[in-house]
């Protein structure tokens, strides 16, 4: 494939997740050898061997997932393996800090360097992401993904970033797959399709559904399509939930809903609000200060994790890397995580091996998750195609419940569509879905009904039908 990108731009690479947009990326930055082509950067044929080759051209990338280390601060992350040091073994950290304050100011890159990097916000992480890139001279910089885990407001605070330094005469190319952004931030369009360009455009010349068939090779439906519900009994009851964060400062406050069989309740909040903790609380993962959570009729308010899933609860894991799949573990094993020890995966001790390879290729099939073979790690995978495993495996537990944290997160259009699809058709089944999600058209068009949530508790509980964008945002901002 051919790709050129010109100074003063923002040049989004565009495409399906596993379509090849990191592992060219991978290529620029001297982490993956090419098998034949050429670079030339600044009009010169390069050879990249490594990031340090990248780094002293002046190219800087920002993984999807962070590479900084937790416990150190934001000054001595920015710095680390380029330390200002005042003799042998000696760092001036009060010379870093005061450069990594030069920058940030220069670029609105707002953070404080002396703050621990295990303390910041998922957004804040990524400026020290940035700021680790221009400090050491990046001019071309590569953001792998950067929203996938940033928040609306977040988001629009990173374009603001993005715009400042191409019009510092830096170029950017951002790897995406959300087309909102890409009509938002972008200069120049390329979009690949199974390792290959399948067009180069612009935001002038495309609207999003050309760049979504592009990508996925067939028109993709941008909203869902859904009958009328048709609610059932209620499947999950909280009742006056409270709990705590870990600062223990009230997170959720004295929180009730029902979900009903056949219906999807969606959660809309800000993150930040005790989505997060209502979660964990449901699953088992923290203990609720006070009231109680049924399912199916069987109280689950002390359960573990392995007793609530057992009773008949699915869940999609906001953080799939952390908390969805073992990255070690082929794609087979992680298919039947939560069933590997019962029939008809195991006969007391035994496992059948023969019965989860079965297994894992019917649902890599139905799933169309991108792999070689079930044997494959799971941390090989795209992050998209991670999550696609997650959901795969969760709906085919076949549970009362499916709670849906952020399902979407970091997957393209066509992924999308999918996985709002087979909710719905879930929802059809008889199966209740509660669905938190950070995306609030998503909320608003997958949802039946509508919690709004501000500051742990539920502000109001709107149907579909009266649920308008403005509104629900006002509510979200405590305008209840």
């Amino acid at each position: 494939m051919d790709l050129t990108v010109e100074w003063g731009q923002v040049h989004a690479l565009l495409g399906e997740n596993g379509a090849g947009k990191s592992t060219l990326m991978n290529v620029v930055y001297g982490l993956s050898r090419p098998d034949s082509g050429e670079i030339v950067f600044d009009g010169n044929p390069v050879s990249i061997g490594s990031p340090q080759d990248a780094i002293k051209l002046g190219i800087g990338m920002v993984h999807q997932h962070f590479m900084l280390i937790p416990p150190l601060s934001v000054a001595e992350n920015v710095i680390l393996g380029n330390e200002i040091a005042t003799g042998p073994g000696i760092v001036d950290i009060r010379s870093a800090e005061a450069k990594v304050a030069e920058l940030s100011k220069k670029y609105g890159l707002e953070v404080d360097p002396a703050a621990r990097v295990e303390d910041l916000s998922v957004g804040l992480q990524q400026r020290v992401e940035i700021l680790k890139a221009l400090y050491r001279g990046a001019r071309l910089l590569i953001l792998d993904e950067p929203t996938a885990v940033l928040t609306p407001q977040e988001a629009r605070g990173l374009f603001d970033i993005v715009r400042t330094l191409v019009k510092d005469g830096a170029a950017v190319i951002f790897i995406t797959h959300k087309l909102g952004e890409v009509m938002d931030v972008a200069d120049q369009i390329t979009v690949m399709r199974r390792g290959k360009v399948e067009a180069t455009t612009s935001p002038k010349e495309s609207n999003p559904a050309d760049l979504a068939r592009l990508m996925v090779g067939r028109s993709v439906l941008l909203r869902v399509d859904k009958s009328e519900a048709k609610p059932g009994a209620v499947l999950l009851e909280v009742k006056g939930l409270t709990v705590y964060d870990d600062r223990h400062q009230v997170a959720v406050n004295d929180m009730s809903l029902e979900v009903r069989a056949g219906e999807i309740l969606g959660i809309a909040g800000v993150e930040g609000n005790g989505q997060n903790e209502l979660v964990e609380a449901i699953v088992g993962l923290r203990t609720p200060r006070s009231g109680s959570i049924i399912l199916g009729g069987r109280d689950i308010t002390q359960a573990s994790t392995h007793s609530t899933l057992e009773a008949g609860l699915g869940f999609i894991p906001a953080d799939r890397q952390r908390m969805g799949i073992v990255l070690e573990l082929p794609i087979a094993d992680n298919l039947v995580l939560s069933r590997f020890d019962r029939k008809p995966f195991a006969s007391w001790i035994v496992r059948s091996f023969s019965a989860v390879r079965e297994y894992a290729l019917k649902l890599i099939k139905t799933f169309d998750i991108r792999a070689e073979s079930p044997d494959q790690p799971s941390g090989s995978l795209s992050g998209g195609n991670q999550q696609k495993l997650v959901v795969a495996r969760e709906i085919g537990t076949q549970p009362k419940v499916l709670l849906a944290s952020q399902p979407t997160r970091g997957v393209d259009v066509g992924s999308i569509e999918f996985i709002h699809r087979r909710l719905v058709e879930e929802r059809d089944n008889g199966m209740g879905v509660l669905l938190v999600s950070s995306e609030l058209d998503e909320v608003l068009s997958l949802a039946d009904r509508l919690a709004v949530v501000y500051r742990g508790r539920v502000v109001a509980m709107l149907d579909q039908k009266e649920a308008d964008r403005d509104r629900v945002g006002l509510l979200m901002a405590g305008a209840a």
